[in-house]
């Protein structure tokens, strides 16, 4: 019989009293909500975890003293890609303020816009969490033949020591996340190199030595581009800079648009008000240029630039700064009551008038430039008037699909939600993410076992067409393609992205394999920034399960690799009950749960431009030549090779 609410014991309420108030000191504040202050935690197996914010914000510090003109060199050591030290020949930390200084929030030099003038930490918090997040953590500051150093133990204080000292002046930080946080954490040193570039990049003339390994930049954000752009430009980089701006630009044959953002030599992945004037404003001003009344579409298409401001007091949309927000670039005076070149100037009209006045003088200079942009532009022309009434019907029939019900379970939170976070705490919209399964089966035990909230399941209905050589009329034609450009609204470029994360999740097979190149070819072909900026993922699922009841319970370990196999048959032993999966629709979804929570395994899909892109699709998914045929011969391994 059913209980009804007359029925029920009201439940007592929880006592409340003075015993429940509890005052935290900075550190343990820290550390008890460390998603205020870093984001999220992780592993150190993405680019956003914890662990590269707290090596950004030791090296913020040390770059905001090569901006004030003291010390041109950094020097970071990578200890098993577990510990890091940090030295720059700066001012140094005034001594009497060390403790204080990497251990009380909202204490710090950044307040003070005479000491820092255009910096990118200006909450007093940074060298404080990595302090707080430390299982270890030292700071020694030498200035003028003294040195200052502080040790501490997560976040507390075991050593201070003041002695003399020969050394050249600057500060050392040494730090080892601690591991009870950031489990089974580990530095990736691919993410660092690419942090460590875009710091110099934007500080021409800093040299920083990683490990002995010096990295250096003379043409900044043109270095960026070249260094990035995986398709030759069909013109040579546009390089500009101005007091507090610098911008670079060209185009290549590839599909969409490309931008790499900064704000006081933060990279803004997320972009913000400095990104979205300069795309408006350099569409606006080309157009103009040419007078003729192109679609910034077509201008736009194939655009790979970067734009960098240095502005006083930026506001940043969470304490991570990877998106800018609304803001002027200075108040009238500062400290010393002298005026701002830019008093009062907003983003969005400081960043026109920029782009307006010297891309069009540009323009005009070199008119050989000139022609070939306007060659490009006429042709991204020509081929939207070409498929303009299929893209029509396209987005009209992908509306009438009802992606809700038929090809996609949409979760709750998404990148581009307006307001999907809270601004000083882990950001939810981050870990959105959409899985592209294969088949039904396969998608219906993944949509059982997802997180509603932050996770969504597109459902492919047999293998994609391999797009290779294709112009981007397939992706409106292809009813797939078309179905799944509008779930991720990345139409119009990545500004709508709707989830940070988009995994592949196919079968552990050949066909699984097939599929996988598939969509990989597809993101290539027309939307290789989905995969530059690192959004694109697959889902890594245990080939086995080898499990062996003891006691009455089965302990069980999931394999992802025969080397993982063997190693727990012979941990389990004696007799232990193996499973070979053969298809994810084979694996209920409780068992789903482990593969996609909190333990889920997933492999970026990275594109650099040593990868040769044209050269890999035209031999892997062009036409069936002779070389390749041979290649599979020689290669081919049959799964009963593998598994008896």
């Amino acid at each position: 019989m059913e209980e009804t609410n007359e029925n029920k014991q009201a439940v007592p309420p929880v006592s409340y009293t003075e015993e429940n108030i509890r005052h935290l000191s900075d550190m343990e504040h820290v550390r008890v909500r460390p998603g205020m202050y870093i984001g999220r935690l992780g592993d150190g197996s993405q680019a956003e975890d914890g662990i590269y914010v707290l090596l950004k914000e030791v090296i913020d510090n040390s770059i905001d003293e090569f901006k004030m003109g003291a010390g041109k060199r950094i020097d970071i050591r990578m200890e098993e890609n577990l510990r890091v030290s940090v030295r720059d020949y700066g001012r140094g930390i005034p001594l009497g303020s060390l403790v204080d200084a990497v251990s009380m929030l909202n204490t710090g030099g950044k307040y003070d816009t005479k000491a820092f003038k255009k910096s990118v930490g200006l909450n007093g918090v940074g060298a404080k969490a990595v302090n707080a997040l430390s299982v270890r953590f030292i700071a020694r500051s030498i200035r003028d033949g003294q040195q200052r150093e502080a040790v501490f133990e997560r976040g507390e204080l075991v050593s201070d020591v003041t002695q003399a000292s020969e050394e050249e002046n600057g500060t050392y930080i040494f730090f080892e996340p601690d591991n009870t946080l950031f489990v089974n954490y580990h530095f990736r040193p691919e993410f660092i190199e690419t942090m460590l570039r875009n710091y110099t990049y934007l500080n021409t003339g800093l040299a920083i030595y990683y490990n002995d390994r010096r990295i250096i930049s003379r043409n900044g954000l043109e270095d960026l581009l070249n260094d990035n752009m995986t398709a030759p430009g069909i013109y040579p980089i546009v390089h500009l800079k101005g007091e507090d701006i610098e911008i670079a630009f060209t185009h290549s044959p590839q599909y969409g648009e490309e931008y790499y953002s900064f704000v006081n030599g933060q990279h803004t992945t997320q972009g913000g008000t400095h990104q979205s004037a300069f795309k408006e404003h350099l569409a606006r001003t080309i157009k103009e240029f040419f007078g003729k009344n192109f679609d910034f579409q077509d201008i736009r298409n194939g655009l790979v630039a970067a734009i960098a401001v240095n502005v006083i007091e930026p506001t940043f949309e969470s304490q991570t700064k990877i998106k800018l927000g609304s803001l002027t670039m200075a108040p009238e005076k500062d400290a010393e009551g002298h005026p701002y070149t830019l008093s009062g100037v907003s983003v969005n009209k400081f960043v026109g008038d920029f782009v307006k006045e010297n891309v069009d003088n540009f323009l005009h200079k070199h008119p050989e430039i000139a022609d070939t942009l306007l060659q490009k532009i006429q042709e991204s022309e020509k081929e939207r008037k070409a498929i303009a009434g299929v893209t029509k019907i396209a987005r009209e029939r992908a509306k009438k699909a009802n992606l809700h019900n038929r090809k996609l379970r949409d979760c709750r939170i998404h990148l581009n939600d307006v307001k999907g976070g809270k601004k000083e705490d882990d950001d939810p919209r981050l870990e959105s993410s959409i899985f592209i399964t294969e088949g039904d089966s396969a998608s219906g035990s993944i949509t059982k076992s997802r997180d509603v909230n932050t996770q969504a399941v597109f459902s492919l209905r047999g293998k994609p067409l391999n797009s290779f050589g294709l112009t981007k009329k397939v992706v409106y034609e292809n009813e797939e393609f078309n179905l799944l450009q509008a779930a991720l609204n990345i139409e119009d470029g990545l500004d709508g992205l709707r989830y940070n994360k988009v995994i592949v999740a196919t079968d552990a097979d050949v066909d699984g394999m097939h599929i996988r190149l598939l969509m990989i070819t597809f993101f290539l072909q027309f939307f290789p920034d989905l995969i530059k900026k690192g959004h694109v993922y697959i889902l890594q699922t245990p080939l086995f399960r080898v499990r062996n009841r003891k006691k009455g319970v089965y302990e069980t370990v999931y394999c992802y690799s025969e080397e993982e196999r063997v190693a727990a048959i012979e941990r389990l032993a004696p007799n232990p009950e193996i499973t070979r999966f053969k298809g994810l629709g084979e694996i209920s979804p409780d068992e789903f749960r482990h593969f996609i929570g909190k333990d889920i395994r997933l492999e970026q899909v990275t594109l650099r431009k040593t990868d040769a892109v044209k050269e890999l699709l035209e031999f892997y998914m062009g036409k069936n030549t002779m070389e390749r045929q041979n290649f599979i011969i020689d290669n081919l391994v049959v799964e009963e090779d593998i598994v008896e």
